[in-house]
């Protein structure tokens, strides 16, 4: 499976503390059946520690002190606010996407009341060059009552993530999960991923259940969330069909 969003990086937002925290994660995510977790700590105005430029080397540092045996690729990325991304220049938008390849980038979608700017807003990245991957709109209040919204940005190739801890809720029970099997079944959602931030309890791995959970209602769609459109946006290639 290939995680596209996990907060790993230690010491620098609200992920683990410090490196022995972060390789518990890992190891956790590997022991899970993960084995590429792209690293995407949080460019916004509220976590000052997170350096754009410094990622990359963060990143490199951390990958030496993973076990060969855990079978674990390590990306760069980053989730990016979108005032972040307004305010980015062309080099630190480039920093920020997968791999730092200027392909793909993983945008946050603001957890409360979306302005009706919001579109647009995400739109003006994707007109700098950018295939957006728009991370967790299921937790938006916005979308949890009109996931319909999301039609226009997937019609102009913008594309969606619904996280694990959402999928593991009851549809009934919860208006997150409602909202994320609502996209996974409408085909709007385009990958699964953890946002991890811990090896447990909170917010840990779980990308195999989320995967189980998936299967039982979209089974055709389930696999593919995990392997082969992940696998073409690190690629910064066309998603293949679902299958």
């Amino acid at each position: 499976m290939i995680d596209l969003h996990a907060d790993v990086l230690p010491g620098i937002d609200d992920g683990p503390v410090d490196q022995e925290a972060s390789l518990a994660l890992l190891e956790a995510a590997a022991r899970d059946g993960t084995r590429v977790i792209v690293a995407t700590p949080h460019l916004r105005r509220d976590f000052p520690n997170v350096h754009v430029e410094r990622i990359a080397a963060d990143c490199a540092q951390l990958r030496t002190a993973i076990p060969v045996e855990w079978e674990l690729e390590l990306v760069s990325g980053a989730e990016v606010d979108l005032v972040w991304a307004l305010d980015a220049s062309d080099e630190q938008l480039r920093m920020a996407s997968y791999g730092g390849r200027g392909t793909d980038v993983l945008i946050e979608t603001p957890y409360g009341w979306l302005p009706p700017t919001f579109e647009a807003a995400v739109l003006s990245v994707v007109e700098r060059g950018y295939r957006v991957l728009l991370a967790h709109p299921e937790l938006s209040q916005s979308l949890q009552e009109r996931p319909g919204r999301l039609g226009s940005l997937v019609d102009w190739g913008v594309l969606v993530q619904v996280s694990a801890g959402s999928l593991l809720r009851h549809p009934k029970r919860s208006r997150s999960g409602r909202c994320a099997n609502e996209l996974i079944a409408s085909g709007m959602a385009h990958v699964i991923a953890s946002d991890a931030h811990s090896s447990g309890p909170w917010r840990p791995p779980g990308l195999a259940g989320a995967l189980t959970a998936v299967r039982k209602r979209h089974a055709a769609r389930a696999n593919w969330m995990v392997t082969s459109a992940p696998a073409a946006i690190l690629g910064g290639t066309a998603l293949p069909p679902p299958s």
